[in-house]
């Protein structure tokens, strides 16, 4: 086995160590963190957790803090398991490769970070560790964080008798006029077939919901129907209107909404508080209790 395929299988600090950029810089790392979560591209991993395991190491701009001993001069060791959870918080994740990058975008975010190595592998699949490995580097100089550069949208409820109505177009106009806006429907007309088992339909009267996206933009042209948060954040940013199909983001969720997906409104509303709302509209229907400024329109 050669010296490069040796090291590949070594702790990503003796990787860190073979491969160092100008200089020798400082590292911090976090070994063999497990933590329990639900992930995975594959159905059988959906509904359990499986154990994951973290391997970290990151590369930091010289300090004062061997003179000053001054935790305050120093990038944290919590950081690193503070980055491991805000990533797995954000949503349920199908991919290894996604979770990686996500971390390694948060520790590259703090003002210290120059470089990160991070490997990650399931413990549970197979008879061994199957896991991928990244390296980043942060580029240009020391980057500004800000935790709210999302827009926050309108979220509108657009029953099917709005969805229906002979001047949708100039409800659509008046919904607009707040933007940007994320147009949430119910289910189509057509009654959803019923199966007795709650999690096969749990999917199907999702998709029931997503049909109506459909017919809703069918409808009229400006309505585009989006599934994923990184096309709703795109959209917003370009000051777009989309109906949200709303399968993904709820069979994603980290903490799933308590309201089944038959409560078509209460799940709008929980929706409208995953995305920051601003406020949520409910046309042709009642506006359901929540925290969230709240305006009904009837028709």
């Amino acid at each position: 086995m050669g010296d490069d395929t040796k090291l590949a299988f070594q702790h990503p600090e003796a990787r860190a160590a073979a491969y160092p950029p100008a200089g020798f810089p400082d590292r911090i790392s976090l070994r063999d963190h497990v933590v329990e979560v639900e992930i995975g591209a594959f159905q059988p991993e959906r509904g359990r957790t499986q154990r994951v395991q973290f391997n970290i190491v990151v590369e930091v701009r010289p300090s004062r803090a061997g003179a000053t001993d001054d935790v305050d001069d120093v990038l944290s060791y919590d950081t690193i398991a503070e980055a491991i959870q805000a990533a797995l918080s954000e949503e349920r994740l199908n991919l290894l490769e996604t979770l990686a990058e996500r971390v390694a975008s948060r520790l590259l975010a703090e003002p210290q970070a120059l470089r990160c190595f991070v490997r990650i592998e399931k413990l549970d699949l197979g008879p061994g560790a199957l896991g991928v490995e990244i390296v980043r580097t942060s580029e240009g100089p020391v980057r500004e964080t800000t935790d709210d550069t999302a827009p926050h949208p309108v979220v509108a409820f657009l029953a099917n008798a709005a969805i229906d109505a002979p001047d949708l177009p100039a409800i659509l106009d008046r919904i607009e006029a707040d933007g940007p806006v994320i147009l949430c429907v119910g289910p189509a007309p057509n009654p959803a077939p019923q199966t007795g088992h709650a999690m096969v339909q749990r999917r199907i009267d999702l998709l029931a919901i997503e049909q109506n996206c459909w017919r809703l933009a069918a409808r009229d042209a400006r309505c585009v129907v989006v599934e994923t948060r990184t096309e709703l954040d795109w959209a917003m940013k370009k000051g777009r209107t989309t109906v949200w199909a709303p399968s993904k983001l709820v069979l994603d969720a980290v903490e799933p909404p308590s309201a089944q997906p038959r409560d078509t409104v209460s799940l709008a509303a929980w929706f409208a508080g995953q995305m920051r709302a601003r406020r949520l509209l409910v046309v042709g229907a009642e506006a359901p209790a929540t925290d969230l400024p709240t305006e009904a329109w009837p028709l």
